[in-house]
């Protein structure tokens, strides 16, 4: 009976230890198939990553470019928005003001023959000094958009951007009012402030609908988006 006992007790203490070793099996078994889908799952986002920041840089490649080639263009139309206006109204732009005073006129007049010449610093050297003796000019507006442009010309965007910012401000309704935004714009992309190019191109749309500028301004905002 005692040797029974015992052979049951060896037979049962086997079974399950037995029944342990599959039971550890089993979870490893079970650890290893969660691992390996886990990794194969790791594995296919990376791969989507990969994939869609190919497709994105593809895309901001593209947008870049694209870009690029509209500040050609918006420098172009600087240029000619830069050009000071002369009777009869060329380009389609009413002719500059004329000031009743020779001397003012003479200073005048001298600060946009160094523009012409594309001599901007000796523009806005001449430009700053009209402004402080003539504030209240009734030049001093297209003054000061020229200001901004030589500044923009000589690539002093955040100059820039400040003097046609406040010529916009304090001559809301002035013929190149809008054209000085969209130059704000053109400088806001050199600094790769695309946020702020775009706010000012829908400014410009929305103040100054009907304009050269506004028309402009629609083109260019997809290429901001």
């Amino acid at each position: 009976m005692r040797t029974n006992a015992f052979f049951w007790r060896n037979i049962s203490l086997s079974v399950v230890l037995m029944s342990g070793a599959l039971l550890s099996q089993s979870a490893l078994a079970f650890t290893d198939d969660e691992a390996r889908k886990a990794i194969l799952e790791l594995r296919q986002q990376v791969r989507t990553m990969n994939e869609a920041n190919q497709r994105a840089r593809i895309q901001l490649s593209d947008q870049i470019e694209a870009l690029g080639q509209e500040v050609v263009r918006l420098r172009n139309d600087i240029e000619q928005l830069g050009r000071p206006a002369v009777a009869g109204g060329a380009g389609g732009r009413a002719a500059d003001p004329r000031s009743q005073d020779p001397r003012e006129q003479a200073a005048f007049d001298q600060s946009m023959e160094s523009f012409r010449k594309t001599q901007y610093k000796e523009t806005v050297q001449n430009l700053t000094a009209f402004l402080t003796l003539y504030p209240d000019s009734k030049l001093a507006p297209t003054a000061q958009f020229y200001l901004g442009s030589s500044r923009y010309a000589m690539k002093d965007y955040k100059g820039a951007i400040t003097t046609l910012q406040a010529m916009v401000q304090k001559y809301p309704k002035e013929p190149r009012a809008a054209d000085a935004l969209l130059m704000v714009a053109s400088c806001q992309i050199e600094l790769n402030n695309r946020a702020g190019a775009k706010t000012t191109l829908q400014r410009i749309v929305k103040d100054y609908k009907g304009t050269p500028a506004a028309e402009t301004a629609t083109k260019r905002l997809p290429l901001l988006q």
